[in-house]
This record gives structure tokens, C-alpha cells and sequence, in this order.
């Protein structure tokens, strides 16, 4: 079987797109391959169709395995594929702990030819085993702007993937992402311990022509919101959906009232719902049953839906990539949407504020982790709002505390839960140097809040904006020699 035939039998397509006959070939024949691909354009075939494509008979138990941080797409990609005929499967923490046993047992014994497993699964002895069991043939690393610290989207057991890609055997390995700057793309190449001739650049470039961007100035909530009945009143008769976007919940809420004057149908998602609410809203979303959502960035992480028709920021996202990211949710079948951005001045405080509060310092780090570690007993039964006040920090958008514990659990400090009643936390290391550098997190500060100056320099630019977005994204630049980094 070719790969031609493997995308007409298992995915009914008869011609490949782009660049995908390339990067296949090219990762067939055992070249490495870093591959920057609008959303919706068909990244996923570029490892999903070698997968099925054993190159030998000694290759007839490999598997490809696949590190993404979305726990929330793995199932809809493996039910997918299951459905096409093709074995897959997927190891995370939502899984019971007899069905995740159960899985490794079967992964040992040479099933399935594409494994999903987030980053994070390697810091487990009994995963390590099962997969050094295995001939891993080809990595695929999906949301590979995630390895980047320098990125929007950090995940620091990426920065695992030399290490990782040791134990694997060195297999020919493809990282995949739709935005990356030119930092971020040499970065990415130098976290996976490659040379850049070591490894093809595939840029598709960014353009997506079936997205009508705009960006309008406004003054107040008053013209806001006749630009989001606008908007939604265009698409009202249209079968698809559409998304509103917002920094803050309470922001949220306040519009939500204001459309129900206007007797607008809407549901509202932010972090402050409960589980099963957030789940219910996101499930009915999928179904086509809430034809427009207020949303916080939360609600977008595991959304595939093919007709969303637009995407309205009601205030300015925190930088270029994560606005770019939220607008690819819009128009994934090709048909006409409408992405627009409302840029009020006065909402550049609060992306200034939140960009302080998710860069804490190393003072910060040290309190938190003491009282963690040494005064444990009344963290764990007081919880985090007892916490917050030993360290002052109660100001009502400070998140500085849940961004700490955050990195020290993805660092492997700490593992448990934690939430306003009381911690649940074993400490399981000291902590890593990276987090009490105190030039190195200046550094990172100053990039945050260059990401976010760079949409304000889009909004504000007179010329033409896709030119722009572009040269951010570094379109048509070759790979850079990494760069040395504090």
C-alpha cells in the first residue's frame, strides 16, 4: 500500500493537500520535519497516514506515537480513527485506573499503530516500561509551539523531548504546530536535540482565505455590544454557531445581561461554572444546540467544529498567538466567517495586569514552595484562599498562587489538587533552578509583554494586516541556528 491508497481507504480522500505528499515522503524516509500548518489544513494525515504504512515486515509491530497536550481532542482523534478502521487508542488521567492498566497490557503486547499520550505520562515508571517494549518508529509532536517556553502556550514536560526521544530509541521524529514564530520555530528544533539541517521546515504559511479579519476601535460597552448583535444577526439564519470572546467573567456576565434585554440566545462558559455545567454547555456547543456562546479563552481547548461562522473578541487577547490561535476555531469547512477583534484602550490594563500576575518572581516562588513544603499541615487544611493571605496576595485578579503551583506541578514539585476549600499535595522535589532565575524570568516577562505590543501594533497598522501577521509568524524565513538562552 502507498500513501495515496492508505488516504483513500482509510480516510476517502483521493489527492493529498499542499505540502502533505512531501512531509510524508519526507518522514517515510526517515527525515525528521517541523511542520507549520493553518488549523483545519490536515496536519494530522502528515504522521496519521506513515503510522499506517509499515516499511518492512519487522515493522509490522511498530507504533507511532503521538505527544499532545489536549487531553479533551485526544477521544474525538481516536474514535475518528477507530471509526475508519484503524487502531488507536489513547493513555491519560481521565481514564479509570483499570482501563489505563488495561491499556498498557495491550500496548505491550503489540497492539494498536498510533498511541496518544500527553507529555506529562513520561514521568510514570510503569509507562516507560510498557513503551521501551515497543518500537516506536515515528514521534509525532502535536501543539509543538507547547516546547517553547518562549511560545503562548509553555508546557514544561516538553522541554522533556531530548530525553524523551532518547529513551524512544532516537525514531525519526515530525513536530507539528499552525503558529510559531521564528523564535519558537528555532527553539522547537533545538528542545528536540536537532540541528536545523537536520530537520525540514514545511510552512504552509498562516492565510486561511475563507476568514474575513477585522478590527474595530470602540469606546465602552455600549458599542460593543451593537457590534456583537450585529455580528450574530448576520449569522442568525446561518446553521452554525458562534463564539464572543472575553478576558473577564464578570465582563462576561455583564454582556450576557445585556443580550438578554436584547432577547439574544446565548449560553455562557468561564472557569467559575461547574464541571459538569462547563461539559454539558461544551457538549450541547458540539451538538449544534447553542447557536452562540460567551465564552473565557478556557472554552476552545478540544472544540473541532467545522461550522463556527465567527469569532468576536469582545476585549484584546494577551498576545498575538494566542489571538490567532482562538480565531482558527472559525470556519474549519471552508465556507465564509467572520473573525473580529473590538479594541477598547481602556482593556489594555487588564491584559498588562494578567501578564504580571502569570509572571511571578522568585521571591514568589520561594514563599509559595515553603509554605508547601514546611508549613504543609494548615495549607493543606486551610486551602488556597488561606494561603493567598500569608502571601498578601489578594488582590481580585492576582493568580499568582495558581500560576506557581501550576509550574511546580508541570515540573514535576509537586502532584495533587488543589482549590478554594482546601490542597491535596504531596512536594516530590526541590525546586529547579529555572524557576529562581531571576534574569531568565525577567526575560520571559518582557517577551509577554512583547507578544501582547505586537497585536496592538496590528490593530494599530495602516497597512496591509495579513503583511503583518506574516512577518510575525516569520512566513517564508528559513530555520535559524538555536540560540543560546539565559
Amino acid at each position: 500500500m502507498n500513501p495515496k491508497d492508505a488516504l483513500h481507504q482509510f480516510f476517502g480522500f483521493e489527492s493529498f493537500r499542499g505540502s502533505q505528499a512531501a512531509i510524508i515522503e519526507r518522514v517515510l524516509g526517515g527525515g525528521h520535519a517541523l511542520v507549520i500548518m493553518p488549523t483545519g489544513a490536515g496536519k494530522s494525515l502528515c504522521y496519521q497516514i506513515p503510522a499506517l504504512l509499515p516499511c518492512s515486515d519487522q515493522d509490522s509491530k511498530a507504533v507511532t506515537l503521538v505527544l499532545s497536550p489536549l487531553i479533551a481532542l485526544m477521544k474525538d482523534q481516536v474514535d475518528a480513527l477507530r471509526a475508519s478502521g484503524i487502531e488507536a487508542t489513547f493513555i491519560n488521567s481521565s481514564l479509570s485506573r483499570e482501563e489505563r492498566e488495561r491499556r498498557y497490557t495491550e500496548v505491550a503486547e503489540g497492539r494498536y499503530r498510533l498511541l496518544y499520550v500527553t507529555p506529562e505520562r513520561f514521568r510514570k515508571p510503569e509507562f516507560r516500561e510498557v513503551i521501551a517494549r515497543r518500537d516506536v518508529r515515528l514521534l509525532a509532536v502535536d501543539e509543538a509551539h507547547c516546547i517553547s517556553e518562549w511560545g503562548h502556550d509553555f508546557r514544561p514536560d516538553y522541554s522533556r523531548l531530548i530525553e524523551i526521544r532518547e529513551l524512544l530509541g532516537q525514531p525519526t521524529t515530525i513536530a507539528l504546530t499552525a503558529t510559531a514564530t521564528p523564535d519558537v520555530q528555532t527553539d522547537i528544533v533545538r528542545q528536540l536535540g536537532l540541528r536545523p539541517d537536520e530537520i525540514e521546515l514545511f510552512h504552509e504559511g498562516i492565510e486561511r482565505p475563507n476568514l474575513r479579519l477585522d478590527v474595530q476601535e470602540v469606546w465602552g460597552d455600549d458599542e460593543k455590544l451593537e457590534h456583537i448583535v450585529a455580528v450574530h444577526g448576520r449569522h442568525a439564519a446561518s446553521t452554525g454557531s458562534g463564539i464572543v470572546y472575553f478576558t473577564l467573567i464578570r465582563t462576561l456576565e455583564r454582556f450576557s445581561e445585556l443580550l438578554r434585554q436584547r432577547r439574544v440566545p446565548h449560553v455562557c462558559y468561564h472557569g467559575d461554572l461547574e464541571r459538569n455545567d462547563r461539559r454539558r454547555i461544551q457538549n450541547e456547543f458540539m451538538q449544534g444546540h447553542c447557536p452562540l456562546v460567551l465564552a473565557t479563552p478556557a472554552f476552545g481547548m478540544g472544540i473541532d467544529k467545522e461550522d463556527i461562522r465567527f469569532v468576536l473578541h469582545a476585549e484584546i487577547p494577551g498576545s498575538m498567538e494566542a489571538w490567532y490561535q482562538e480565531i482558527g476555531r472559525a470556519g474549519r469547512d471552508g465556507l465564509a466567517s467572520d473573525c473580529l477583534l473590538l479594541y477598547d484602550e481602556a482593556d489594555l490594563t487588564t491584559q498588562m495586569e494578567f501578564i504580571r500576575w502569570s509572571n511571578p518572581d522568585a521571591d514568589f516562588y520561594h514563599r509559595v514552595y515553603d509554605f508547601v513544603a514546611h508549613d504543609h499541615e494548615r495549607a493543606t487544611a486551610f486551602g488556597l484562599d488561606w494561603l493567598r493571605d500569608q502571601l498578601h496576595a489578594k488582590h481580585k485578579h492576582d493568580h499568582r498562587l495558581e500560576t506557581v503551583l501550576g509550574m511546580l506541578e508541570r515540573y514535576g514539585v509537586i502532584e495533587g489538587t488543589w482549590d478554594d476549600e482546601s490542597l491535596q499535595l504531596d512536594v516530590l522535589s526541590a525546586l529547579p533552578d529555572e524557576l529562581l532565575d531571576r534574569d531568565r524570568l525577567a526575560i520571559k516577562l518582557r517577551r509577554d509583554q512583547e507578544k501582547l505590543l505586537a497585536l496592538v501594533r496590528l490593530i494599530r497598522h495602516e497597512g496591509d494586516r495579513m503583511d503583518f501577521i506574516r512577518e510575525y509568524f516569520g512566513q517564508g524565513r528559513k530555520l535559524a541556528m538555536p540560540m543560546d538562552r539565559p
